[in-house]
């Protein structure tokens, strides 16, 4: 849309909203619409949201913008923001979906976590992080010095582990068990991914569901089997 076109849209709920307003928004950095090659402004629905998200509380609790720019933040890293004025606080969000559900693997909100937030989520201490890093079990996001959900799912599950003795030395098979069926999963999208058109990406991008799902879940029952067999 156009900054006209936005205009109208929020017009009718935010009758004192301008061109002015909007551009001046943008110069605070609270939204970043795209630009053609001539200049013009180009805003998404998604941008448009979050221009409500700002006009709204600051009609409806005044707060300032460096405020609003916090709760901005905490959305974009997958965060629940803080509590509004007369709100209670709420949980941050932090996803736990089954894992072997197919939209598991499915794109979604990227959770983005300081190293302090991801310790304080999953509970644990800086040194079992530190090891686990150093065994290539959990980084920061490709290019960022954040973490993403996944890293907080494995850090997680390694700090429970190690209630019970099991040290990040101990979870490297994982790693290398993960990765062989990461590349299983990538060979069988792979003929998709290289046909042309948008509803090949799709396909493709659904077939690695699929199959990534169905591995978790034929990897569970292999566990739970061997575990059996232990038992008889």
């Amino acid at each position: 849309m156009s900054i006209g076109e936005v205009l109208a849209v929020l017009r009718p709920e935010f009758p004192d909203v301008t061109i002015s307003k909007i551009r001046f928004l943008e110069e605070q950095g609270l939204v970043e619409p795209d630009r053609t090659p001539s200049g013009y402004r180009k805003f998404t629905h998604e941008d448009v949201d979050r221009l409500r998200f700002v006009l709204s509380v600051q009609r409806d609790h005044y707060l300032p913008l460096r405020v609003i720019r916090d709760h901005l933040d905490a959305i974009d890293r997958g965060l629940d923001p803080p509590p509004l004025p007369g709100r209670p606080p709420r949980v941050p969000r932090l996803v736990d979906a089954t894992p072997s559900a197919p939209e598991r693997f499915g794109p979604g909100p990227q959770l983005r976590l300081t190293r302090g937030e991801l310790l304080a989520s999953a509970e644990a201490e800086a040194d079992l992080l530190v090891a686990l890093e150093s065994y290539g079990l959990v980084g920061p996001h490709r290019g960022t010095n954040a973490y993403d959900e996944e890293a907080l799912q494995v850090t997680r599950a390694a700090a429970q582990l190690a209630a019970f003795g099991i040290e990040p030395r101990h979870l490297r098979a994982f790693r290398s068990a993960a990765d062989r069926e990461a590349g299983l999963v990538e060979q069988v999208a792979a003929p998709l991914r290289r046909q042309r058109g948008p509803e090949a990406a799709a396909r493709a991008d659904e077939v690695t569901r699929e199959v990534a799902a169905l591995c978790v879940q034929l990897h569970a029952a292999l566990v739970k089997s061997a575990l059996s067999r232990d038992d008889r």
